[in-house]
C-alpha cells in the first residue's frame, strides 16, 4: 500500500536556529502516527510544514504521490489536509456552528458553496464530536475542553484525508483525554489518516499504530510505541541520563 504522506529529508532553519533537521518519514493510509518529544523538539513546525503554514529550507513533502512544494496551505485543504491548532482561537463573534461552517465552506474540493449545506455538515460535526447541544453558543464562551473539540469539529469539516492534530488532548482531565481518543478513533474508522502530536505519553501509546520522536529537531525513533518507548535515547530525551 502506498504511503499517503511522505516527509522526505525535510529541514526547516529561521536564522541560524535550526527547528526541523533532516527529518524523513511517511504515514499509511488508515494509520495513526503519534509524534512525541520535549518542548521545542520541532513537532509543531514540521506539522506547519505539513500544512503549508510553513515552507521547508529544504526537503521535499509528497501527497498521495504529489509535490506540495510551492502548494500554498488553502490548496493542501482542498486537496485534504486538516489540522487543529495548539493554540485555539474560535472566530469572534461567530456561533460553534458557524465556526465549523466555515470549514465546510473552504475545505477539500473546494468546500460547498451553499451555507445552509454547509450548516448541514458543521452540525453533523459538532454531534459527532459531542458538541452539538452548544451549536448556538458563542464559540469564544467555550471553555478549554470545548474549543479542544471544536477545533476538532472544524477540521472535520473540510472533510480531510488527514488530519494533523496538535496536542488536542493538553490541559484534558482522564475522563476527557478519553473521550477525546474515542473520537479519534471513530476519526480513523472513517478512513482518515492521522498524525497527532501529543505530551501526555499514556494516551499517545493506546492511540497510536506507530511513534516518531523528534529531539532538538532530529528523529530518534519511529516504530511501535512499545519499542520506542523502551528506547534508551527516547528515554534519555524525556528524563535525562541520570534516570534512563
Amino acid at each position: 500500500m502506498s504511503a499517503i504522506l511522505e516527509v522526505k529529508n525535510v529541514t526547516r532553519r529561521f536564522a541560524g536556529l535550526i527547528a526541523v533537521n533532516d527529518v524523513s518519514f511517511s504515514l499509511q493510509p488508515g494509520e495513526i502516527l503519534g509524534i512525541i518529544g520535549p518542548n521545542g523538539a520541532g513537532k509543531t513546525t514540521l506539522i506547519s510544514l505539513i500544512s503549508g503554514t510553513l515552507p521547508p529550507t529544504s526537503g521535499e513533502i509528497l501527497f498521495e504521490g504529489k509535490s506540495l512544494l510551492n502548494v500554498p496551505a488553502y490548496q493542501r485543504a482542498r486537496l485534504g489536509i486538516g489540522r487543529t491548532f495548539q493554540i485555539m482561537r474560535p472566530f469572534p463573534g461567530l456561533s460553534v456552528l458557524d465556526n465549523v461552517a466555515v470549514g465546510a465552506l473552504f475545505g477539500h474540493g473546494g468546500g460547498d458553496a451553499q451555507l445552509a449545506r454547509a450548516r448541514e455538515k458543521a452540525r453533523a460535526q459538532l454531534d459527532f464530536v459531542g458538541l452539538g447541544a452548544y451549536a448556538d453558543q458563542r464559540a469564544d464562551e467555550l471553555g478549554g475542553p470545548g474549543r479542544k473539540r471544536l477545533e476538532l469539529a472544524k477540521a472535520l469539516a473540510m472533510q480531510p484525508k488527514i488530519l494533523l492534530c496538535d496536542e488536542v488532548m493538553a490541559g484534558l482531565n482522564h475522563v476527557e483525554i478519553d473521550e477525546v481518543i474515542d473520537v479519534i478513533r471513530k476519526v480513523r474508522d472513517e478512513g482518515i489518516s492521522i498524525l497527532v502530536i501529543e505530551h501526555v505519553i499514556k494516551a499517545i501509546k493506546s492511540l497510536s499504530d506507530r511513534l516518531l520522536v523528534l529531539h532538538h529537531g532530529e528523529k530518534i525513533a519511529d516504530g511501535d510505541p512499545d519499542t520506542v518507548l523502551s528506547n534508551k535515547d527516547v528515554v534519555e530525551a524525556y528524563l535525562g541520563k541520570r534516570r534512563a
